[in-house]
C-alpha cells in the first residue's frame, strides 16, 4: 500500500518507523515530517490542515490509506473532507469524524458526553466570559486544589492545577477575560481534583469493534519531581505496574465500552485511536480527559511493544474489520525520555546543531525518535521545536529500560539541551 501519514512530531516518527517495517507498506509519505521521518520515508511539504493539497497529492500518488497523527486536522474535519470527496471517499482515513474529534476539541462536550453515558469522571461546571462572576463564586466553594481547563485545543498546556482559591480566581480571569489560551479559553471547565496515580490507556476502534493497546504513564511537568510548568510531555513508561489485569478490566467495562456505545448512539462516526487519560484512585478508574489520537510521547513507548503488523491494524480499523485482527503485545518494558530545547515550554531558540545522532543506527536497546528536528541545506540535523527528540529504551524491566534510554540520551547533545533525570523513578519506588 501507498500510505500518507500526517504530522511532524515524535509520535509521527514512531508511526513511520512502525509502518515502514510492515511488508504491507509499499511507500510511505509523511506530511510534513521531520529529519527522522526523512531517513525512512519521503517527506512532503504540505500542512496537515491543507486538505485540498493533501487530496491532490493522494490522487497523483495513488494513496491507499491516510493515517492522521495530530489532533488539529481531526478537529478541523479532515475525515469528513475525504469522506465527502468526489473521488477519494473510498479512501480509509484513520482518524475520527469532526463530531468525534469534539471529545478532544471541547472539554465541555467531552464532560457532557461522559456524564450522559455514566463514564466515571470528576464533577465539574463550565463558565464563559458572560458567567465569569458565577465562576468566581463556584471557585470559592471548592476544596483545594482546583483544576481549570481551557475548553479548546491548547497544545497540551491548557490545564492548570491551582493550589489556592486566589490562584484559581486569577487564572480564571487570565483565561476568560485576558484570553490566555486564545479562543481555546473562551470557555473554561472548572472541575474537582482527582487523587491517585495517572496513566493513559489507548484504544484502537473501527467504530464498532475495539482493541485495547498497551497502557502508559507519561510525565507532563518540565521539572524533576513533577514540578514547574506543564509541557507536551517529558517522558513515558509502558507497561504500568499498577494497571493490572483487574484494573484494565474495570477500564474496559466502565469507560471503553460505554464510550464506544455512546458514540454509536449519538451517530458519531469514530474510526481511529482513542486516548483515555485516567486516574487510578484506589483501584478505580476515573477519566481525566479524552484525546482523539495517540499520545506523545506515550506512542514512542507503546508502539515498540506491539508485535503484530501495524499496517494490518490500521487497515482493519479503516475497513471495519478490527474484530478479525489479532493484537500481539510484547512483555518487555519501554521507557521514553524527551530531550527539549533550553527554555521550553517558554521561549526557546531553534536551529541548534544536534551532535551524536546516527540516522542509520539500529539497536535492540534504544530507539531515537525525532520530534522537533529539520535537515539544513548542508545536511546537518538541527533543532526545530521545543521537544526535539524522544529516546526510547527497551529492557526486561523498568530499571534496565531506563538505563538504556538514559545511556543513549547522554550521547546526544546541542546547545541548551535539557531532559528530566527522574522519569520512571516514582514507579520504581512504588514497586520496591
Amino acid at each position: 500500500m501507498n500510505i500518507l501519514l500526517l504530522g511532524s512530531g515524535g509520535r509521527e516518527h514512531a508511526f513511520a518507523w512502525k509502518i515502514v517495517n510492515s511488508p504491507n507498506c509499499k511507500q510511505l509519505f509523511v506530511a510534513p515530517g521531520n529529519a527522522g521521518t526523512a531517513s525512512i520515508a519521503q517527506n512532503i511539504a504540505i500542512s496537515p490542515t491543507d486538505f485540498n493539497a493533501l487530496a491532490d497529492f493522494s490522487i497523483e500518488n495513488h494513496i491507499d490509506m491516510i493515517m492522521v497523527g495530530p489532533e488539529e486536522p481531526l478537529v478541523k474535519g479532515i475525515t469528513d473532507f475525504f469522506d465527502n470527496h468526489p473521488t477519494l471517499h473510498h479512501l480509509p482515513v484513520i482518524g475520527p469524524s469532526q463530531a468525534g474529534a469534539q471529545l478532544e476539541g471541547s472539554k465541555d462536550f467531552s464532560k457532557q458526553f461522559m456524564q450522559k453515558y455514566s463514564v466515571p469522571t470528576a464533577a465539574y461546571e463550565t463558565f464563559t466570559k458572560e458567567t465569569f462572576e458565577e465562576g468566581l463564586a463556584f471557585i470559592r466553594k471548592q476544596s483545594l486544589p482546583i483544576v481549570l481547563k481551557a475548553d479548546g485545543l491548547a497544545a497540551g498546556k491548557g490545564v492548570l492545577i491551582c493550589q489556592s482559591h486566589d490562584e484559581a480566581e486569577d487564572s480564571l480571569k487570565e483565561m476568560l477575560l485576558d484570553s490566555k489560551f486564545g479562543k481555546a479559553s473562551d470557555k473554561v471547565v472548572i472541575e474537582q481534583f482527582l487523587k491517585g496515580i495517572e496513566l493513559s490507556v489507548f484504544v484502537a476502534t473501527d467504530g464498532s469493534h475495539y482493541k485495547i493497546l498497551p497502557e502508559a504513564k507519561d510525565y507532563k511537568r518540565i521539572g524533576e519531581g513533577d514540578t514547574g510548568l506543564n509541557t507536551g510531555g517529558m517522558g513515558a513508561v509502558s507497561p504500568v505496574p499498577f494497571a493490572d489485569e483487574e484494573f484494565i478490566k474495570k477500564v474496559e467495562e466502565r469507560v471503553v465500552i460505554p464510550t464506544i456505545q455512546g458514540l454509536k448512539k449519538e451517530n458519531i462516526p469514530y474510526v481511529g485511536f482513542l486516548f483515555i487519560g485516567l486516574m487510578n484512585d484506589a483501584g478505580n478508574p476515573y477519566v481525566i480527559e479524552y484525546n482523539v489520537r495517540m499520545g506523545d510521547p506515550e506512542t514512542e513507548a507503546v508502539l515498540p511493544r506491539i508485535k503484530s503488523d501495524f499496517v494490518d491494524l490500521l487497515y482493519a480499523m479503516g475497513t471495519g474489520k478490527l474484530d478479525s485482527y489479532l493484537l500481539e503485545t510484547a512483555s518487555n518494558t519501554c521507557t521514553t525520555v524527551v530531550l527539549v530545547a533550553g527554555g521550553y515550554p517558554g521561549d526557546y531558540e531553534k536551529g541548534k546543531k544536534i551532535i551524536g545522532l546516527d540516522p542509520h543506527e539500529s539497536s535492540s536497546k534504544s530507539i531515537v525518535f525525532h520530534a522537533g528536528t529539520k535537515i539544513s541545506d548542508s545536511g546537518e540535523i538541527l533543532t526545530n521545536g521545543g521537544r526535539v527528540l524522544a529516546i526510547t529504551g527497551m529492557g526486561e524491566d523498568i530499571a534496565s529500560a531506563l538505563e538504556n534510554a538514559y545511556t543513549k540520551a547522554a550521547e546526544v547533545c546541542w546547545d541548551g539541551v535539557y531532559y528530566r533525570k527522574d522519569i520512571g523513578q516514582d514507579i520504581l519506588n512504588l514497586i520496591k
